[in-house]
């Protein structure tokens, strides 16, 4: 593992489930793995998927294509099966997306795909990431990026009289300890992809169906108490371990928190 990950989970195999679930769901909510915008017909067709964790976007793209070569991307491995596991065409290696881009990997790719890092990357750090994207593509090259908007978060409850008071706090709780867990760069992805070169940028806005956003949640509850017991901090590590049981309880109830998820795309000219 590289000495400079400072992932606020665990990348163990409960985090691993976590993230394999929300791909699932995610992929039920949009409809697709590749926005349909996105021309997939080329011969050789080269994939990057960066922050790639278990690797299962990578798995379900070469269901869909398997002759293309894909690779997963990331700062550690340690989420993903054993190399051997994968089949044929789909390649791990190690690249923190905070770092320059490898000579080799410069203008190689025809698609990158990224989802999830709004937990992992500050808000200023953005532009410089959408540059380095940017530098992974071909001319005519697709970047597709997946977010939840968390400026968007609204808690929901399927009865009027259950309560969403402890999901509320183990949200209020998160942001105020690290500005990670408190990303306002979503919504501004668009924009971002225009600024940093890219054209016939295009934003897929999709409000999960109740029951889905409830599944959704339900497996993302997981990640608190991940971060209970990944944090150095013993307070925010007991007020999560207090809290978690009442907001399992609440959900039990029919309480859950949900927002609008994004997929963003665009072309490098």
């Amino acid at each position: 593992m590289a000495s400079n990950d400072d992932c606020v989970f665990t990348r163990d195999f409960l985090d691993n489930t976590r993230i394999n679930l929300m791909h699932h769901f995610w992929t039920k909510i949009f409809g697709y793995n590749l926005h349909p915008h996105i021309p997939c017909d080329k011969p050789g067709l080269r994939i990057a998927d960066v922050a790639t964790g278990t690797g299962i976007w990578l798995l379900d793209v070469h269901d869909q294509l398997k002759e293309a070569q894909l690779d997963g991307l990331d700062i550690s491995l340690d989420a993903a099966p054993p190399g051997q596991i994968f089949p044929q065409g789909v390649n791990l290696r190690h690249w923190d997306i905070k770092d320059r881009v490898p000579e080799g990997l410069i203008g190689l790719y025809d698609i990158v795909h990224v989802r999830f890092l709004a937990f992992v990357l500050l808000n200023d750090e953005i532009p410089s990431v959408v540059a380095k994207l940017f530098t992974l593509l071909k001319p005519g090259g697709y970047i597709q990026w997946g977010e939840a908007d968390y400026d968007t978060l609204r808690f929901d409850k399927t009865t009027p009289h259950a309560s969403t008071t402890a999901i509320e706090d183990l949200f209020k709780l998160l942001a105020v300890q690290d500005p990670r867990l408190k990303p306002t760069w979503v919504a501004k992805l668009p924009e971002l992809f225009a600024q940093g070169g890219f054209v016939e940028v295009e934003k897929d806005s999709q409000d999960a169906r109740p029951h889905i956003a409830f599944l959704f949640f339900e497996a993302s509850l997981i990640m608190h108490e991940l971060i209970a017991r990944k944090t150095k901090n013993e307070n925010l590590a007991r007020e999560l371990k207090r809290l978690l049981p009442l907001a399992v309880e609440e959900t039990r109830q029919g309480s859950y928190c949900t927002s609008l998820r994004y997929t963003v795309i665009g072309k490098k000219p």
